[in-house]
């Protein structure tokens, strides 16, 4: 049996790989299948129908007859794994599920350095707009490329290189966006009504899981914690800011998930637990309604004053962890809604260095909200304009006071520090 992650993101990096979220686990394949260590081409094609038979949340596998379309992609002859590839991917988009694909030798590889917080590329996170299917960004990496000329969550890439994107899947934009260090792609974006060119050099991009620092208030000195993605090293480093910052002796923290994709599931469970004790944290649901429930595990770090910051690139584990935080009550969210992300997906290494990305499961808050396509609306909504979003990017001002979000949780945080402390009195 092989091994595979669960993920809950978005869908793919422009900075070479697909995002991920999860925990390592299994998922269930044929008791026939002899896995080969080089599978023929035919052989991958089965195994992937088999993986997508026995564990894709959709059990009516989008009103297909699947038994039927493995006998028709089965019943063909392939002289290359080129060939089962793009016959895979015909069979995956039978699904009509953009976060189900298939992921190349290449691309699985960036995948996993992306676990590890390796990238290189330009530093965008995409996904398909659910209706319209246009390539759209999610969110730039902190002080990559594109985040640096001012690309911006919810921009829609409409040509790469001057090739239009119209039909193009997320896979063939990763393909044409990502490259060597060094070299160029130019990027045609639709914000609004404006049609922006933008002319970016590739680059290795740096992952600093978490930053933090202290400032000084009217309530006092409050910590702030930048978390941009959920790596595998990302609740090391959430440890180690929370107990430095508690060393600081501060009086209350702002959590910073603003364009935080998402990343692995067992990384938000982690650093939920920091912040909580004895909580329900998030509920997943499979193709059978069984339901698995998730808690928070031993004593949380910190129990002081707690905002949260978030908008509409904060996606997937993000969304998990400020869900289960304010359904909770343990802490307060500022921003805008987030992106809407509620489902699960796993990732099936296939043999031959590629591999599945499937969904697997819908999850829920601990109130039981089903946040897929619908997003969490926080308990303060502060808009910024994409000129706000941008000239703050490009003067290097997130995150002060002059971000108008960041001054509405500082404000929020001073409440709450000072109710505690009359409460205390």
């Amino acid at each position: 049996m092989t091994q595979q992650r669960f993920f809950a993101s978005t869908a793919v990096l422009a900075a070479t790989t697909v995002l991920l979220t999860g925990a390592v686990s299994t998922v269930s394949t044929s008791k026939g299948w002899a896995e080969p260590l080089q599978p023929s081409p035919k052989q991958l094609v089965d195994k992937v129908w088999q993986v997508l038979d026995q564990n894709y949340v959709d059990g009516s596998f989008n009103r297909q007859d699947w038994k039927a379309v493995r006998q028709s992609y089965l019943g063909r002859s392939y002289s290359s794994k080129q060939q089962a590839y793009v016959a895979i991917q015909q069979m995956v988009a039978k699904l009509g599920d953009r976060y189900t694909e298939f992921i190349e030798p290449q691309a699985y590889t960036a995948l996993n350095a992306e676990i590890n917080g390796n990238l290189s590329g330009v530093g965008l996170q995409l996904a398909a707009d659910e209706k319209t299917k246009a390539i759209t960004v999610v969110a730039p990496i902190e002080k990559s490329p594109a985040a640096t000329a001012g690309i911006l969550s919810a921009d829609v890439i409409t040509k790469i290189n001057g090739r239009s994107t119209q039909g193009m899947t997320i896979d063939e934009a990763v393909k044409q966006i990502k490259g060597v260090a060094g070299t160029k792609v130019v990027l045609t974006i639709r914000r609004g009504s404006q049609n922006l060119t933008f002319a970016l050099t590739r680059a290795n991009i740096a992952l600093n899981p978490v930053s933090y620092r202290t400032q000084m208030t009217d309530a006092g000195k409050i910590g702030y914690i930048r978390l941009p993605e959920f790596t595998r090293t990302a609740p090391a480093e959430m440890n180690r800011a929370i107990v430095a910052l508690e060393q600081q002796g501060v009086k209350g923290y702002v959590l910073d998930l603003r364009s935080d994709p998402g990343g692995l599931l067992d990384a938000s469970l982690k650093i939920a637990s920091m912040w909580m004790s004895q909580k329900p944290i998030v509920s997943l649901v499979d193709r059978q309604a069984v339901r698995k429930q998730y808690a928070t595990d031993g004593r949380a770090l910190t129990d002081k004053p707690l905002v949260v910051l978030v908008d509409n690139g904060s996606a997937s584990a993000s969304e998990i962890l400020a869900g289960a935080l304010q359904d909770n009550g343990r802490a307060l969210l500022v921003g805008t809604r987030t992106f809407g992300k509620g489902l699960v997906q796993a990732v099936q290494p296939l043999g031959d260095g590629s591999a599945i990305k499937l969904t697997i499961a819908k999850y829920y808050t601990p109130s039981g909200r089903d946040i897929n396509s619908v997003g969490i609306t926080p308990d303060f909504v502060v808009e910024l304009t994409a000129n706000q979003k941008k000239a703050l990017v490009q003067k290097q001002q997130v995150a002060t006071a002059a971000d108008p979000q960041y001054a509405k949780a500082v404000s929020s945080l001073g409440q709450l520090i000072q109710a505690r402390t009359a409460a205390a009195n």
